[in-house]
């Protein structure tokens, strides 16, 4: 939608109703208050009801000037023919409402002149001295409706631009998740081959079930960018058992998690990509296999995700990449969904420990 199409909320008509009040009012005041200094006593109600209902032309005519502003605008790009228009409305309006306002002066008289004043001569006097003042009215109205629109197409492309942000973040969430999944069913189905191929075909079997309720759950909650605590523990508990046939007793898995965060909010499928780059640089290097551990914590009014392994340490290049696919992933989501409030750190814990640390807002559904 371009900016000129952009929609625009139009002036009430109670707005205009207490402007024209105010700008009355104050008019009228001051007519009363030179009545003493003209040498003038009493009449001071009419005059104040008579002046005050001179400007009602101009309150009527208000909604008319507004829609000429926005038809034929004199800024950026003026052209003669709106030039043209807008002089015509305002000779026209000036002439309606000093007519108004002679024909209010002869029939009420405000000024207790002696003789009353004409008609004729009344208005002529009337468009002459009033038609600064006219102009002024005019220019006022057409400059408070450009200010105002422009105020609405700012808010307007600031909520537009926001929305489209919000429509951007959440079509990369979407993507980087499908890049998750057929990375993971890659691994996944490597080693069901290799199962196969070692005629281990029950254990075969037993992880193509698994991998079939993982993807099933996770195709459940593809439209969420974030899953509480909770549910991502089930993921990973699902990611863990296919793991188990493939390692059996070699993989050893010690999750620690606070019952009062299962509530918190964590980008879905956070703890998996981690598992599974342990499992890979750790576990699967070590004959006898090695210890995960996974725990949740508060730190420094943040939450904190945690996996160790004691499997190998990763050589430079790669933990400076992020390990791999799963953890460049991690890290633009988390982008993505916190910015600067989110991190990811890798740590070394002894000589061949490895801990993936990644911060977090608390934030508690």
């Amino acid at each position: 939608m371009t900016e000129s199409s952009a929609p625009i909320a139009p002036m009430r008509w109670r707005w205009i109703a207490a402007f024209w009040l105010a700008a009355a009012a104050f008019e009228a005041s001051q007519s009363v208050f030179k009545l003493p200094y003209e040498g003038k006593q009493g009449g001071e109600v009419r005059l104040f009801i008579t002046q005050f209902m001179t400007w009602l032309p101009w309150a009527l005519a208000t909604p008319l000037v507004i829609g000429l502003a926005r038809r034929c605008p004199v800024i950026p790009k003026p052209t003669v023919r709106g030039l043209f228009v807008h002089l015509a409305a305002l000779v026209a309006i000036t002439a309606i409402a000093e007519a108004w306002s002679a024909g209010i002066g002869v029939i009420f008289n405000p000024w207790s002149n002696d003789p009353p004043p004409m008609f004729w001569s009344t208005w002529r006097v009337t468009v002459v001295f009033q038609a600064l003042n006219c102009l002024a009215a005019y220019a006022l109205i057409v400059t408070i409706t450009y200010l105002l629109d422009s105020r609405g197409r700012v808010a307007h492309q600031i909520t537009e631009a926001a929305r489209l942000n919000a429509e951007l973040s959440k079509a990369q969430l979407a993507a980087l998740r499908r890049q998750l999944e057929p990375h993971f069913m890659f691994n996944t189905l490597n080693s069901i081959a290799g199962l196969v191929r070692d005629q281990r075909s029950g254990e075969a079997v037993n992880m193509i079930v698994g991998l079939s309720e993982f993807l099933r759950r996770a195709s459940e909650d593809s439209h969420r960018p974030q899953v509480t605590l909770a549910e991502e523990v089930e993921y990973l508990q699902r990611y863990v058992n296919i793991q188990k046939v493939r390692f059996g007793d070699r993989l050893r898995i010690n999750m620690e998690f606070a019952a009062d965060l299962m509530d918190a909010q964590v980008p879905s499928l956070v703890l998996q990509p981690l598992v599974e780059n342990a499992i890979k640089h750790g576990v699967a290097k070590k004959v006898a296999g090695g210890i995960v551990r996974v725990w949740a914590s508060r730190r420094d009014g943040g939450l904190c995700l945690g996996v160790y392994n004691d499997g190998a340490d990763l050589p430079e290049d790669e933990e400076s990449k992020g390990a791999g696919v799963g953890l460049a992933n991690l890290r633009t989501r988390l982008g993505i969904l916190h910015g600067d409030e989110a991190d990811l750190r890798m740590n070394r814990i002894g000589d061949d420990g490895i801990e993936v640390v990644v911060t977090l807002p608390l934030r508690v559904t």
